[in-house]
């Protein structure tokens, strides 16, 4: 059965909206451990828009499941997971003036890039994940950068309005999967997930990871950050 990484990120946006000190992100990894996450996922934005410095250097301290940093291969924020060291750095597209991640890394449009980046996680001894749409190239591409794994963009699944869409893009999630099994990478999926569309994408053969944020922290606010990934979880494992 996949694991849960449950991403805190909008907890530090709530924060970031007033620019105080609650919520804190921190308490909220603690929770969602209790919660039965398996891993807590962040992104450290070039523009700092939710996740602060100070934010991974208390989690690395105190997050006892897989730490996982989203991040852009960009030097700066690449020091800064060298110096941190997260159990796992997924690397991401990032655009100042997106909302939130609009689709998967390019890997093939920017193999020297993200390679160059990649060789500087590994040296350190950091796993490393690839962020991209479901897309057999892309997949292809990230195995011979030497990645561990790859994490499949769902956020088209997860916006589709009608249900040949919907089982469209499912197909095309499955399709992707099977090509990171047959290349030895781990397939996580996550972006768009929710309570409602969560369980059909859990039960693909070989998934091992999904990485949900916004829609746990919205359940929270109505119920509280444990049950909600209580509940979460619960649905993931059936």
């Amino acid at each position: 059965m996949p694991e849960l990484g449950v991403n805190i990120d909008h907890v530090a946006t709530i924060r970031q909206a007033r620019r105080t000190i609650e919520p804190d992100p921190v308490w909220a990894a603690a929770l969602a451990e209790l919660g039965g996450a398996d891993g807590i996922t962040l992104h450290l934005r070039e523009d700092r828009r939710h996740i602060q410095d100070r934010d991974l250097r208390v989690l690395r301290e105190t997050v006892q499941v897989k730490l996982n940093l989203e991040m852009a291969a960009e030097d700066e924020i690449t020091e800064i997971a060298i110096a941190v060291k997260p159990d796992q750095v997924t690397l991401v597209p990032e655009k100042r003036e997106e909302v939130t991640t609009e689709g998967g890394l390019d890997v093939v449009g920017q193999l020297a890039r993200v390679k160059a980046c990649i060789d500087r996680l590994t040296d350190a001894g950091i796993a490393v994940s690839l962020f991209v749409d479901p897309d057999a190239r892309q997949v292809e591409a990230a195995r011979n950068l030497g990645v561990e794994g790859v994490e499949l963009h769902t956020g088209r699944y997860a916006d589709a309005t009608t249900e040949a869409e919907r089982d469209r893009e499912f197909e095309a999630i499955v399709a992707a999967g099977e090509v990171a099994v047959a290349e030895k990478l781990k397939f996580h999926l996550g972006h768009g997930l929710t309570y409602r569309n969560v369980q059909r994408v859990a039960r693909i053969p070989g998934v091992c990871e999904l990485n949900i944020g916004h829609s746990i922290v919205a359940r929270a606010v109505m119920v509280g950050f444990e049950r909600a990934v209580r509940e979460m979880k619960a649905l993931i494992v059936g």
